[in-house]
């Protein structure tokens, strides 16, 4: 309970400052927020506190630690086939039940078969997952796997655009950001460190990231491809953000419909795990007991702050993108910046990757740096969002440039920061962006161009979060380096002084 009570007042510091400014804005004349709408907004940031704080507990005790021995178990085992074999199945099923892909296929249906996308997306994460393990057991760059597959996807954007469906990139670059949700992402980090803590060598640090980085890819992928050979008109309609009346019973049918697609993502997760442990694991009693715990207080976290996300944030983010529209276009983008540096604080597998690095990279990469990293570069992403939909232009202008910035910076910086980095964005892109920030950048669009534009204009927002902390977290690294070779001309300034002083001595 101690721990629990730490961890919900870390969630408290961490989601304040975002329901403040929104506080704040619904105080000032531009919104006519109703009581139905405030109520719900303040439930809505109580469960979110309270869901992040659960779920960061059982992350700790129990999504982490079964990672981490399931990676280093299959690996100990020391069968390559039975190795990748399981990685592919188990990126496969995770993908599949993961509840934010089922909103994504709803939201395609008008183009493309949304049961063939989820399976489709399944397999690319699947596959990917596999090329993960696989740079993991040869040791191979990970900065050069992502330029060869980054060169791919640009090579699909061009031909969606000669075939006229260069609409549907921002869509399939969501898709990335969306299927590494906050139930995938610190199992599959952890199974990155367990397998390289037993098959790893000196680079064992950087070999332990990049895994989400490789996952992201495969659903970009396998959204372009449908895209491709698609046919028909792409269409979407925007949901009804409106707030009901009955606030009980919106918030009790959301909850019960949560906990049912949670309960299928993370019991994937959970029968897995027992299918190992009975196989090779043969952890103890203790330790399952206190495992299992952990898995309850994820699953219960993890209801409860999306319930929270779902009913209490979306309506607000509609409604406020939608109403300050309508003003003046400077304080709109200087809002939207506000938003993108505040939101990833309440982002609950943020949380989970700023520890894991700190305690990989044994306090060489800080929370307190990683932090600052992707506030800055999410604050950017909406940013340019916002721009974007102002201007009308296309997601290529800013995808290209960024990505091709980013593959730079991988051949100049420590590995072991494009690893994070490339981490990152999948990690940043999570619950918050596509539950508050994409309904406030949707609310924009609709009001500057019309509802017909949401997917060419509004879609495209989680994939600047996935991308701009690829710039930011390798930008800390070329920081590390100047610290280091300062730190190294102090030393040798040192070393001549005291040299110089002997000779004078001497003299």
């Amino acid at each position: 309970m101690k721990v629990l009570w730490e961890k919900i007042k870390e969630a408290l510091i961490s989601a304040l400052p975002i329901t403040a400014i929104v506080y704040v804005l619904a105080l000032t004349p531009l919104f006519n927020f109703s009581t139905a709408e405030l109520i719900t907004f303040s439930i809505g940031a109580v469960l979110l506190i309270l869901g992040i704080g659960l779920f960061n507990l059982g992350a700790d005790i129990a999504m982490t630690p079964i990672g981490t021995h399931v990676g280093s178990g299959l690996a100990k085992q020391r069968k390559l086939g039975l190795l990748l074999g399981v990685c592919f199945v188990l990126g496969m099923l995770i993908t599949v039940a993961e509840p934010d892909l089922q909103v994504l296929a709803k939201q395609v249906s008008a183009v493309m078969n949304g049961t063939l996308l989820i399976y489709a997306v399944g397999l690319g994460v699947g596959v990917f997952l596999v090329i993960a393990i696989l740079k993991i057991v040869f040791k191979k760059s990970l900065s050069n796997i992502l330029m060869l597959f980054y060169m791919l996807l640009f090579a699909l954007a061009l031909i969606m655009a000669v075939n006229g469906k260069l609409d549907m990139l921002p869509m399939g670059f969501d898709s990335g950001g969306v299927t590494t949700g906050p139930i995938t992402v610190p199992f599959i980090m952890a199974l990155g460190v367990g397998i390289s803590g037993v098959l790893g060598d000196r680079r064992s640090k950087e070999n332990s990231f990049g895994l989400v980085a490789l996952c992201s890819v495969g659903p970009i992928l396998a959204v372009l491809v449908l895209g491709i050979f698609s046919s028909g008109n792409l269409s979407y309609q925007v949901p009804d953000y409106t707030v009901s009346d009955d606030i009980i019973d919106a918030f009790t049918h959301t909850l019960f419909h949560t906990a049912q697609e949670v309960a299928v993502a993370l019991g994937l997760i959970v029968a897995f795990f027992l299918i190992c442990q009975v196989a090779f694991l043969h952890l103890p009693k203790r330790r399952l007991l206190k495992i299992g715990l952990g898995v309850i207080f994820t699953y219960v976290g993890l209801v409860i702050f999306l319930t929270g996300v779902n009913v209490g944030f979306m309506p607000i983010g509609y409604k406020l993108g939608y109403s300050l529209a309508g003003g003046n276009k400077l304080i709109l983008t200087g809002i939207g910046l506000v938003m993108g540096v505040l939101v990833v604080l309440a982002e609950p597998a943020i949380h989970v990757l700023n520890q894991q690095v700190e305690e990989v990279t044994g306090g060489m990469v800080t929370r307190k740096a990683m932090i600052t990293g992707l506030c800055i570069g999410v604050g950017a992403s909406i940013t340019l969002s916002v721009i974007r939909v102002i201007f009308d232009f296309s997601l290529v202008y800013y995808i290209i440039p960024g990505y091709f910035i980013s593959l730079a910076l991988s051949l100049f910086v420590p590995p072991v920061y494009t690893a994070i980095a490339f981490d990152s964005g999948g990690v940043a892109s999570g619950p918050m962006t596509s539950g508050f920030i994409l309904p406030f950048i949707t609310g924009v669009c609709v009001y500057l161009q019309g509802e017909a534009a949401v997917l060419r204009d509004a879609f495209g927002v989680v994939a600047l979060v996935a991308m701009t902390p690829l710039i930011t977290i390798q930008l800390l690294g070329f920081r590390s380096i100047m610290d280091r070779k300062v730190r190294e001309r102090r030393a040798m300034k040192k070393i001549l002084d005291a040299d110089d002083q002997q000779i004078i001595s001497f003299m």
